[in-house]
This record gives C-alpha cells, sequence and structure tokens, in this order.
C-alpha cells in the first residue's frame, strides 16, 4: 500500500500543473483582464486624478488633458497610470540599461518598460505557488490565502453540516427501502425524495425564508450571517446554541437536494448485496435477518458510500452553494470565487486553484485508503500488478 500512496502522490505533481496550465490558457481568451476591470471603474469618475501626475514625469492630469476637462473618462486615461498599472499586475516590468529590474521609474531614459509574456507569467505563477507564496488580491489588498481563511468558516460550516446530515438521513432510510423494496413505503419514500430532488436549492431557501425568518409567518431563525453581533460576549454554550441557529436554514437549504441520489445508491447498493450467493448461505445456516444484513451485506453494499465520504464533503465544500449563501448574506468561497472571477482577480482565481486542487487529488488518495479502510480484502497495489 505504501508503494501505491507514493505513486498516487508523485502523480499529483503532472496533475495539478496539467489543471493549473488548461485554466491559465483559458483566462488568455477571455476579454477583459484585470486592467481592463481597473480603467473600466475609473471611467466616468471626473476628479478621479485629480493632481495625478506620472511615475515621476510631473505633469498632472489637468496639464495632461486641459483644464476644460468635465469628463476625464471621456478624454482617456493617463499613459503613465495605465503602465503602472501594468507593472503592478505583474504584465510588465521596467528594465534598465544597467541591468536593473525593480520598481517602476518610467521618468528615467535609462529604464523602458518590458511586456512579460504569458509563459513566463504562468512560470513566475507556478515558481511562487511551490514556495507557498500565493501573492495578493488585485483589488482588495489582503493576500489570498488570508482571504481564503477569512470566507472559509461558512463554507465548512455549509460542507460539513450538509454532508454529515445527508449521510445521517439517507443511510438509514436507503437500508429501510432496499429492505422494503416494493412495499407501499419504498413508493411514497421514493416519490417524496424525488420531489425534494427537484425542488431547486435556492427556491426552498427562499421558502425557508418567508416561513421561518420573518417572512411572512413566523420570526423563528436569524435572516443573515453565520453569528450573531454579540457572539463574543456570549458564553461558550451560548456562542454554539448561536451558532446553529444561524446556520440551520442554510443547512437545511443546501441539503434538501443531497438525500435523493445518497439514499437511492444505499439501496441500490444493499439490494445489489441482497442478492448475492453468500447472503442465501448466510441464512440457510440460520442467521437471523438483522445479523445477515448488518453483520454480512452491511461492510460489502457500504463500500461506496462510506468511502465516498471525503469525496462528498469536498465537493460540498468547494462548490458551496453561490445563490444560497447571497440569500442568507453569508460570506463564504461560493462569493469568492465568483466575485473573483468577474473582476478577473487572478491571484484569488490561480491562489484557490491551485490550493483546491491540490486538496482534492490528496482527497482522492483519502477515499482509496478509505476503500481500504472498510474493506480490508481491497488491495490496490496488486490489483495495478
Amino acid at each position: 500500500m505504501g508503494a501505491y500512496i507514493l505513486r498516487r502522490l508523485l502523480l499529483i505533481i503532472p496533475t495539478l500543473f496539467g489543471i493549473m496550465i488548461i485554466n491559465f490558457a483559458l483566462t488568455q481568451f477571455v476579454p477583459g483582464g484585470p486592467i481592463e476591470q481597473t480603467l473600466a471603474r475609473f471611467q466616468g469618475e471626473g476628479d478621479v486624478f485629480a493632481g495625478f501626475s506620472g511615475d515621476g514625469g510631473g505633469q498632472n492630469a489637468e496639464e495632461t488633458f486641459g483644464s476644460d476637462s468635465d469628463y476625464i473618462g471621456a478624454r482617456g486615461l493617463p499613459k503613465e497610470f495605465i503602465e503602472t498599472l501594468e507593472i503592478e499586475f505583474g504584465f510588465a516590468r521596467i528594465v534598465c540599461e544597467d541591468g536593473y529590474v525593480g520598481e517602476p521609474d518610467l521618468d528615467d531614459p535609462a529604464c523602458t518598460k518590458e511586456e512579460i509574456g504569458a509563459i513566463e507569467r504562468f512560470g513566475i505563477m507556478m515558481w511562487n505557488y511551490l514556495r507557498l507564496d500565493f501573492g495578493e488580491s488585485y483589488f482588495r489588498s489582503i493576500g489570498v490565502m488570508e482571504l481564503v481563511l477569512e470566507k472559509m468558516p461558512v463554507s465548512i460550516s455549509l460542507g460539513l453540516w450538509s454532508t454529515i446530515i445527508a449521510y445521517i438521513v439517507s443511510i438509514p432510510l436507503g437500508i429501510r427501502k432496499a429492505v422494503k423494496d416494493g412495499t407501499p413505503f419504498d413508493t411514497y419514500t421514493s416519490a417524496a425524495i424525488i420531489v425534494a430532488y427537484a425542488i431547486p436549492g435556492f427556491l426552498f431557501a427562499i421558502l425557508l425564508l418567508v416561513l421561518f425568518a420573518g417572512g411572512s409567518y413566523f420570526q423563528i431563525f436569524p435572516l443573515r450571517g453565520l453569528t450573531s453581533d454579540n457572539f463574543e460576549d456570549l458564553s461558550l454554550l451560548g456562542k454554539v446554541a448561536d451558532y446553529f441557529w444561524h446556520i440551520a436554514l442554510p443547512v437545511i437549504a443546501s441539503t434538501i437536494s443531497a438525500f435523493a441520489t445518497l439514499t437511492l445508491l444505499t439501496k441500490n447498493s444493499f439490494l445489489d448485496e441482497i442478492k448475492k450467493q453468500y447472503v442465501i448461505t448466510a441464512r440457510a445456516k440460520g442467521l437471523s435477518e438483522r445479523q445477515v444484513l448488518y453483520g454480512h451485506v452491511f461492510r460489502n453494499a457500504m463500500l461506496i458510500v462510506i468511502a465516498g465520504f471525503p469525496a462528498v464533503f469536498i465537493g460540498v465544500f468547494f462548490s458551496g452553494s453561490l445563490i444560497i449563501e447571497t440569500i442568507f448574506s453569508l460570506d463564504g468561497l461560493g462569493r469568492l470565487g465568483f466575485e473573483a472571477a468577474v473582476a478577473r482577480d487572478y491571484p484569488v482565481i490561480f491562489g484557490t486553484l491551485f490550493v483546491f486542487g491540490l486538496i482534492g487529488l490528496l482527497v482522492g488518495i483519502l477515499s482509496d485508503l478509505m476503500y481500504v479502510l472498510v474493506d480490508p480484502r481491497i488491495d490496490f497495489e496488486r490489483r495495478e500488478g
């Protein structure tokens, strides 16, 4: 098993590199980069460059555009400002005749601006990532990892509790449906599951708000946020209660559609095992139905369900729910990723992609270890040989 794990760990390197290079290449074809996004924010701001001077040029905006300019955006933006943006965002650098490469000094005739190609920028980015240097957000002046850690509690809350609740409900329900296959209980629960699966999560979230968060009926749960304003003043028990009070509705809304897949997976897995010869043999030996079900069938039937727990959690954790986070005013990774993509905040996009890609690949290995833990008969090394 050790050799298998080592091979999987080594495979992470080319896989992660491939993920990064494909996504980096795709962004090169998307119109409107971070510089264009920044310039678009300044367009129309009449006094945004009042008193602006280039990087040592000594010429302010009024001298550049004329003192009668009421709308600077209509007359174009200072060339020095655009060049400074390109340097700050890593699309260009200052190179001097003596070989010095450093801070912008566009006023020095011995220094010129040199464009940095996409391949070189990708190489610089990956080298920084290997040193765990993920840079800073273009627009928030905060480190990428600090930003992720700041948003992570919300995503962990939604992902962890949604996954746990889905397993707690779906596994017993799926086993019961397998035992009662074809009975009215199986039919009615299947209908309920299908209806729940068909309801969009955001629509169910709005329904919960209307019913239980002061919309039109009951004011039982808070409308927004992960904690109350006085959270720090509460006792330990009070903090726990306040946390679950706030997270209840978002978790229910994000879990409602997860029951169907997991329940039916559990049911079908049990039905498949129940029909096998070893179950018939166990019953012929005089074992009770409970002993057959939980002593023999359970381990084999639950292999795929339990072993997939890490992957399910990571899937919920990564994807998050942008709409649910928005509806319940939760500032999590879903909104972070969406806002970064819209603003073309490349450090946030690629930094989080690298970290989450690495975690996802490691979770794949963890899932294999879970298979072995649930059923020691599985030997990946022997199967590969």
